[in-house]
């Protein structure tokens, strides 16, 4: 009875954050751009919203454990504090930017761009999809579970944080997608605050995650293989 009534609560939860997604992306998107005739807004939404809605319905049923663990947002680690209160100027500019872009007429981005754009930012959200059906424990916030192993599987053969690079992907695509040059400036700031994390996250793996030691001498690379 319970686990059962935990169930329930978590679906109202992941129907209301993600009902929450499309209605703070909807609004920022057309209120900041002054119009509904904003296409790229439209089919940014459309194209990540589908396999976002198709992938937390999946999931429901093969690991409602894992969106329980999506669910939270509070960390403990004072870095990892630190790091969400600056990142969010960044993150929210990076949305915002793009429908003024549009209003203003800032910056003009060829539609071939845009939709080049589009599909590099699917593909990195699509592949943060596959590291989260890897990673059970791929968590929002940093910490360390009882049960919790140590992935070396793909997409973690080859990198320590596939999640992250993926998310670099999306972030410096977006703008593009979004059709604005100048939104491009708060997504590159989001790429030292991954660092900081990373480089914080891994100080806690490595303390508290049993096998994550031998795990780093064999995978060197964080993001990008031969490079760093």
């Amino acid at each position: 009875m319970d686990e059962k009534l935990d169930m329930r609560r978590l679906k109202k939860t992941v129907i209301l954050r993600l009902s929450l997604v499309y209605l703070i992306m909807g609004s920022v998107f057309f209120m900041t751009a002054g119009t509904f005739r904003y296409w790229e807004g439209w089919v940014y939404m459309t194209a990540i919203g589908i396999p976002m809605t198709l992938f937390v319905a999946s999931m429901f049923k093969q690991d409602p454990k894992f969106l329980e663990r999506r669910m939270k947002t509070k960390e403990k680690r004072p870095q990892q504090k630190r790091i969400v209160k600056i990142g969010g100027l960044p993150y929210l500019l990076a949305f915002i930017l793009p429908g003024l872009d549009r209003r203003f007429g800032w910056s003009d981005v060829s539609v071939p761009l845009t939709m080049a754009g589009l599909i590099l930012t699917l593909l990195g959200y699509l592949s943060t999809l596959h590291v989260f059906r890897t990673n059970s424990y791929a968590s929002r916030v940093v910490e360390i579970e009882n049960e919790q192993k140590v992935i070396t599987t793909v997409p973690y053969a080859r990198t320590r944080h596939p999640m992250y690079a993926s998310v670099i992907v999306f972030y410096l695509c977006t703008p593009l997608a979004l059709g604005s040059w100048w939104s491009v400036i708060p997504s590159l700031f989001i790429i030292p605050l991954l660092i900081a994390r990373i480089l914080d996250e891994e100080k806690e793996l490595e303390d508290h995650l049993e096998g994550y030691r031998e795990y780093m001498q064999k995978v060197r690379y964080r993001l990008i293989p031969g490079i760093w």
